[in-house]
């Protein structure tokens, strides 16, 4: 079990946790059942960075160095997956292209738009929201996002071949325990939204289901199954979309 949960620490951060400990690779096909759990850690950096900083800072500014520091603590993971995802499915025709663009380690004008609109979003979006908002919604979109996107692996299989796998990793099915697990870890981060903020979060919650659900419908239509990078955009996106949902109910 801690095996498991320090190989997807060690998988989708670069903090140094294999000082620690070495899994076996076994470990690593179970690193999205405990995906949520370094959600925990990577938006509580990033909530307490930007927490921090903006009592010393303009806000605009904290919310800069909060999302870069959270980009050194992934080393930009899911963010690369985003680029190769619109490159794949924006300037692929066909399955085999989508894959073949995806894996390529060149970015493309699609992958290079979806980065600048991206940033460009999450940072307008969270200066819009008032700093204490933003540090609590940080604290739950995080975790929240990435449980929804594990969900990928139980809905449609791996695209391609195992050792085809840019990461050398193919995840494994998720249990009925694990799924439960999983929801426990994404959701308990967001109780802080019920009972300090004014926000009907709850009513977010339905944008990231919408835009994974759409995305999962997408990734099946063009190529019958996920990948990492898949995985990676997905979470992305549905982080954005709660932030964004967030945004429109606070106004």
């Amino acid at each position: 079990m801690w095996a498991n949960i320090l190989a997807s620490f060690i998988f989708f951060t670069r903090l140094p946790f294999w000082r620690l400990y070495q899994p076996q690779k076994e470990a690593y096909a179970t690193v999205v059942e405990h995906w949520p759990l370094t959600g925990w850690l990577t938006g509580g950096i990033m909530a307490a960075t930007l927490f921090g900083a903006c009592h010393i800072l303009p806000y605009p500014v904290a919310v800069i160095i909060a999302i870069i520091v959270r980009l050194f603590l992934t080393g930009a993971l899911h963010e690369d997956g985003l680029a190769d995802f619109f490159d794949g499915f924006g300037g692929g025709t066909d399955r085999q292209r989508i894959l073949t663009i995806m894996k390529d380690s060149h970015i493309g004008t699609y992958g290079v738009l979806a980065l600048i609109f991206y940033f460009l979003l999450l940072w307008g979006i969270l200066v819009s929201l008032p700093p204490m908002t933003a540090v609590f919604a940080i604290l739950a979109a995080d975790p929240l996002a990435k449980m929804f996107s594990a969900q990928i692996v139980n809905f449609m299989p791996y695209a391609r071949r195992e050792e085809e796998a840019k990461n050398k990793t193919v995840y494994r099915s998720i249990s009925s325990l694990s799924t439960f697990s999983l929801a426990l870890q994404g959701l308990l981060p967001s109780l802080p939204l019920i009972f300090l903020t004014n926000t009907d979060w709850w009513l977010a919650i339905l944008a990231p289901i919408l835009i994974v659900t759409i995305l999962f419908l997408v990734v099946w239509h063009k190529i019958r199954g996920y990948t990492g990078d898949c995985c990676g955009a997905i979470c992305l996106l549905a982080e954005l979309s709660f932030y964004l949902a967030l945004l429109l109910l606070s106004c």
